[in-house]
């Protein structure tokens, strides 16, 4: 798809790559470790059809624990990760995010800079962003910022509009004195937590989480945006939106359900042990099921996961369980079932994930094939103590959509408890 050009837009982020150096202090340390403190990072989304750099950036710390060395904790509005792998070899430092298969690989100018590639492997082997990070505290996006209130509210957005993929979101920004925060939710899903705020007429978001590089760009005219979204390197799609405080989107209760000719669910398959898992195994008789169809691989089920380990918590001796079954985009086996050992782990997930193969359609379609128009990952299906199937429900809203997380979150221990009080049989 081609991009859209948006003048003043160019012109900022022609600018970004040189607006974020430091000064070099007095007595500075030995130039084998990054000089703790504030940093930011710019990621160059650039294709073959732009004339210029398109930079995504970011601000993230590097920290220094006396016992762990240093870690990087990358900031997204209100997220924090922390990023605990990080390695540095003379002047070649490599850096891999916490869930997600991908990584910094680059080289030391000194410790107040590095430079290199960030590789995104689910996307391919040779899937890759260049990115320079400098220490200092700088802006995320340089320039006069002003008008931070004339977009926050809710707004009714259109992803690219008169093509055949073209979708709805619902824009939910927040404004402060200095920045603008928020996150487009889609029927299958949110974008998770963006940050950004008004440059002039110019609208500008962008978040990194190790899985996703996304960067909103637009320009405000009145109370309507017309812009441009980048995910990566691998997809632009124009957007436009208009503020509508009413805006709804489809009940994701309403998106996936049950084929003809079926009321119940199994599922059999193995967990990360290697031992075969059933729904209709005995230990699971007369308590309620909440299965989360899900992959290692996407910031959403991440999200979700975090809600889902804490009712598992809440609720386990009262009667639920609480199942994963993940479709991975890993090809090998092995190395699947690894990555979701990794992710078990760092999430603190304490229910059973099953590893159900690929994540193309062909695979879900044979391990679920009482599922019809299944259409995000996750998917959470609700089972009643009887074994029926109570609802199904598309996406996941996260922490970043605000109330509307708060809700759900309020909402769904409400269904559970009313679920948990049913008489087993």
């Amino acid at each position: 798809m081609r991009p859209l050009l948006l003048g003043p837009l160019t012109a900022i982020a022609a600018a970004l790559f040189t607006t974020c150096g430091t000064r070099e202090p007095h007595n500075a340390p030995p130039h084998d470790r990054l000089r703790p403190g504030p940093w930011r990072m710019e990621l160059d989304l650039r294709t073959s059809t732009d004339p210029g750099p398109v930079i995504l950036p970011f601000t993230f710390e590097v920290i220094t624990d006396s016992i762990r060395g240093q870690a990087l904790r990358i900031h997204n509005g209100a997220e924090a990760i922390d990023v605990d792998e990080l390695r540095i070899d003379g002047d070649s430092i490599r850096v891999h995010m916490p869930l997600f298969d991908s990584e910094f690989i680059g080289q030391l100018q000194g410790d107040t800079a590095f430079s290199g590639k960030w590789f995104n492997y689910l996307k391919g082997p040779t899937y890759s962003i260049p990115f320079a990070a400098k220490a200092g505290r700088a802006p995320r996006f340089p320039g006069q910022a002003d008008g931070h209130e004339r977009v926050a509210g809710t707004w009714a957005c259109h992803f690219a509009p008169g093509t055949p993929d073209a979708y709805d979101a619902v824009g939910l920004f927040e404004a402060t004195a200095d920045r603008v925060t928020g996150t487009f939710g889609t029927e299958t899903g949110d974008h998770r937590f963006l940050e950004g705020g008004m440059r002039a007429d110019s609208f500008l978001l962008s978040s990194f989480d190790g899985s996703h590089a996304y960067l909103f760009r637009a320009l405000l005219r009145n109370d309507s945006l017309v812009g441009e979204f980048r995910s990566g390197i691998h997809s632009v799609e124009h957007w436009q939106a208009v503020r509508d405080p009413d805006f709804q989107l489809r009940d994701p209760d309403s998106l996936t359900f049950l084929k003809e000719g079926y009321d119940m669910v199994d599922i059999r398959l193995p967990n990360l042990n290697g031992d075969t898992i059933s729904l209709m195994d005995a230990r699971f008789n007369g308590r309620v099921r909440m299965v989360q169809i899900m992959g290692s691989w996407c910031p959403n089920c991440m999200d979700e996961s975090r809600l889902l380990a804490q009712m598992h918590e809440r609720y386990h001796a009262s009667g639920l369980d609480v199942v994963a079954v993940a479709f991975e985009r890993e090809a090998d086996p092995l190395r699947a079932v690894e990555m979701l050992k990794r992710y078990q782990r760092r999430l603190h997930i304490p229910y059973d994930i099953l590893y159900a193969g690929s994540s193309n359609k062909e695979s879900v379609a044979e391990k679920l094939p009482f599922l019809d128009h299944l259409m995000s990952y996750p998917t959470c299906i609700f089972i009643d103590r009887m074994g029926k199937v109570r609802r199904i429900r598309t996406g996941f809203y996260g922490p970043s959509t605000g109330l509307h997380y708060r809700n759900y979150q309020h909402n769904l221990e409400q269904f559970l408890e009313r679920m948990l009080a049913e008489p087993a049989p």
